[in-house]
């Protein structure tokens, strides 16, 4: 048989019953868009959390004080509210080799202010060098200086989500950064004065760095926590991606000096290695992608027991027709590749639609859902190589069941 002649034929039966078609289709097509969004869903959320922890700043150390804790992943935290790091501790670490820059910083959650507005966020006390080591941008305005840090002086730089609580109103829901620039608001009681707005940068929750406002580290340790002897934390940039391991090993040792610890399982403090972050969340969020496709996956099976389903009806009800062709000569082969082909076609086509479908769906997702989605060459081609294993596996046997008819009995058949 001839490749043109078998795509006629193979057309012919496809077109010959449309809805019956159609409707085999369907579950080819349900199942490849389901396993196209659930990955695009899962792909896209995995790059939206590695893209937040990387905004945080790069290759970031994050020293805390009290005892390492786990909490069921490779990933660490101290617990936090422990008074074991202090400001000395932040500039010996700041002369180890390979680090760019060291930030102190101590932070609580606060009312805040400013005439008949009024928040309850984070204020970050810290230095100049916080610019740097986590990657925040002043949008306008400035930053305050080491002068500021030195004289403890009460100037404040807020993220653009508490420019908006503070400074809205009923006439100006979206308030610029220059109304809020040289206004004294109140934290805790205590006047501080807006010298700048950071630029957003996105992500929700606490968490946001668009929700802090950030004071000098003295001014934070008298106003508002009233102690100068602790910090909460201490942020180490590292120079190389490649020195990370060497720099956390070195400051494990120093601090451990420091605190006049001899035993590691004893510190008093707990280093966070931010691509160990990254590495528990991508493992994470994998996990959680697997599952999602394993899950569409099912839908896929199930279509394909649909196109057997039909393949079979199909051999039964053409039973006169196979009898004829072997009669005049036909071989098995050409049997085969006539049934196999009219499944491929069907399994290819839905294919084909599932994965515009699935594409629409995570489009859709994130226009409609603000959902982060997205679309692999990789899962679009590990969609059509599934439609291909599908009409394979399960239009051989209906196929080959065609191919075995004896043709007297084949044209016996009422």
């Amino acid at each position: 048989m001839k490749f043109s002649d078998l795509i006629e034929e193979v057309y012919n039966a496809i077109t010959v019953n449309k809805v019956r078609s159609g409707l085999t289709m369907l579950g080819i097509v349900i199942g490849i868009a389901s396993v196209i969004a659930m990955v695009a869903i899962g792909q896209g959320t995995q790059a939206t959390v590695q893209a937040n922890i990387q905004s945080l700043g790069a290759n970031l150390l994050m020293v805390m004080p009290g005892a390492a804790r786990s909490f069921g992943t490779s990933v660490s935290a101290g617990f936090g509210s422990a008074e074991t790091l202090t400001p000395d501790d932040a500039t010996a670490l700041a002369a180890l080799p390979n680090v760019a820059a060291v930030a102190p910083e101590i932070s609580g959650r606060y009312q805040v202010v400013y005439g008949s507005g009024n928040t309850n966020t984070t204020v970050m006390g810290t230095v100049p060098a916080y610019l740097q080591v986590r990657n925040v941008q002043v949008d306008q305005g400035s930053f305050f200086t080491a002068t500021d840090v030195t004289n403890s002086n009460r100037v404040a730089v807020i993220g653009p989500n508490v420019l908006s609580e503070l400074f809205a109103t009923p006439t100006n829901a979206s308030p610029t950064p220059d109304m809020a620039i040289g206004k004294n608001i109140l934290i805790k009681g205590n006047i501080f004065t807006v010298i700048g707005v950071t630029v957003a940068k996105g992500g929700s929750g606490f968490a946001s760095q668009d929700n802090n406002i950030y004071v000098p580290l003295t001014a934070a340790q008298h106003y508002l926590v009233g102690s100068m002897g602790y910090v909460s934390e201490i942020d180490i940039e590292v120079q190389a991606e490649q020195a990370m391991s060497t720099v956390e090993q070195a400051a494990t040792s120093l601090l451990l000096e420091r605190h006049g610890i001899s035993d590691p399982t004893q510190a008093d403090f707990n280093i966070v290695n931010q691509a160990d972050i990254v590495s528990a969340v991508s493992a994470t969020t994998g996990t959680f992608t697997t599952l999602l496709a394993s899950i569409a996956a099912i839908s896929l099976l199930v279509g394909g027991i649909g196109i057997m389903n039909m393949m079979l009806t199909t051999v039964t009800e053409r039973t006169r027709e196979i009898g004829l062709r072997k009669a005049i000569g036909a071989k098995e082969r050409d049997i085969t590749l006539q049934f196999l082909g009219e499944s491929l076609a069907l399994t290819f086509s839905g294919g084909v639609l599932g994965v515009l479908l699935g594409w629409g769906i995570a489009l859709g997702m994130t226009y409609f859902a603000s959902t982060a989605t997205q679309v692999s060459p990789g899962s679009v081609i590990l969609a059509f190589g599934v439609s291909a294993l599908i009409g394979i596996a399960f239009g051989y046997y209906p196929a080959r069941r065609a191919a075995k008819m004896n043709p007297i009995e084949a044209l016996r058949y009422e």
